[in-house]
């Protein structure tokens, strides 16, 4: 019987089951005709023995409650892990991306078995493993495309993908991106250049190149020695000189005591050349800056693989 008509089987039983607070054995194996009551019966015991299900007496009638104490039965998840958790046990060690990780480390695994670990549990007929294996195809020419990938699109390639294993792939990919954001803000120890302003914001800003859909602004604050203090984003969409006020662009760097700003944005399109309104921004931000002591060192414009300083381009 392969995988998939077992999670039938197996489901058929236990939606009887849930339906009930409590019931008697003999009401479930007349509830479930197609199915030997000796089977029934196995499965019982294994949700007793697992603390889901209690036996309220010995009579012959095989009396059984839910345990309200170990809270709601998951039935889903228990399914999957009864079932496709044994397609992984049942491989070998070396190939069990848990177990290997643990052996070699995350940095040596391949990018099918980190999202095997991130998906966690198959569904009918196809494994955690197998659906990595799917993604990593899928993304193997385009991975920075898949932070920006849907649920609907990934479970169109995999049916393992439901909403929880997304939500495990699109919080593993933040949690990278917020460790790496902290690593690159401390190694930039000084801005003294254009070029470092570019640097700098092309590794913090990442995101914004490869993947953002809208345009956002930002502004990074510094110390009197030019050292980076704390990003912070101030508007999400269009960028316009009467949108992005100046008030609300210093009320960080205030807080910060900043002595200088840089002011970072993106274009969607990919094309990092500064518009006009880029220009008319800078100026109007430069302007109140000088009446509140706080330098605009520059305006970084983040592309699709470039990024421009607006003091450079004049």
């Amino acid at each position: 019987m392969n995988a998939g008509a077992r999670y039938e089987r197996y489901k058929a039983i236990v939606d009887r089951l849930v339906e009930r607070s409590h019931f008697v054995l003999a009401d479930i194996q007349r509830a479930c005709p197609g199915e030997r009551p000796a089977f029934v019966t196995r499965l019982v015991n294994e949700l007793v023995e697992g603390g889901w299900l209690v036996r309220e007496d010995d009579s012959p009638g095989q009396n059984y409650r839910w345990n309200k104490g170990r809270g709601e039965f998951p039935a889903s998840r228990w399914l999957d892990e009864k079932l496709f958790s044994t397609q992984i046990k049942e491989s070998p060690q070396h190939d069990r991306p848990r177990e290997r990780l643990i052996a070699v480390g995350a940095e040596n695994l391949r990018v099918a078995e980190l999202l095997a670990i991130l998906i966690r549990s198959g569904r009918p007929g196809e494994s955690a493993v197998m659906a990595g294996e799917k993604l990593a195809r899928e993304y193997q020419h385009r991975l920075q495309e898949l932070p920006a990938a849907g649920r609907g699109e990934l479970k169109s390639i995999t049916p393992a993908v439901e909403t929880t294993a997304w939500c495990q792939i699109m919080a593993g990919i933040e949690l990278g991106r917020r460790i790496a954001a902290l690593s690159n803000r401390s190694a930039a120890t000084r801005i003294t250049s254009a070029a470092d302003a570019i640097e700098f914001c092309r590794r913090h800003f990442a995101r914004l190149a490869s993947d953002s859909r809208q345009e956002e602004f930002h502004i990074v604050t510094l110390d009197t020695k030019n050292q980076v203090i704390d990003t912070h984003r101030i508007t999400i969409g269009t960028l316009d000189a009467s949108l992005v006020h100046p008030r609300e662009v210093f009320r960080p760097a205030i807080k910060d005591a900043a002595a200088s700003v840089i002011l970072v944005h993106n274009h969607p399109s990919g094309d990092a050349t500064p518009s006009q309104e880029d220009f008319a921004v800078t100026r109007r931000l430069e302007s109140a800056g000088e009446l509140l002591g706080i330098k605009v060192l520059d305006h970084i414009v983040l592309g699709s693989g470039s990024a421009i300083s607006i003091r450079e381009s004049g």
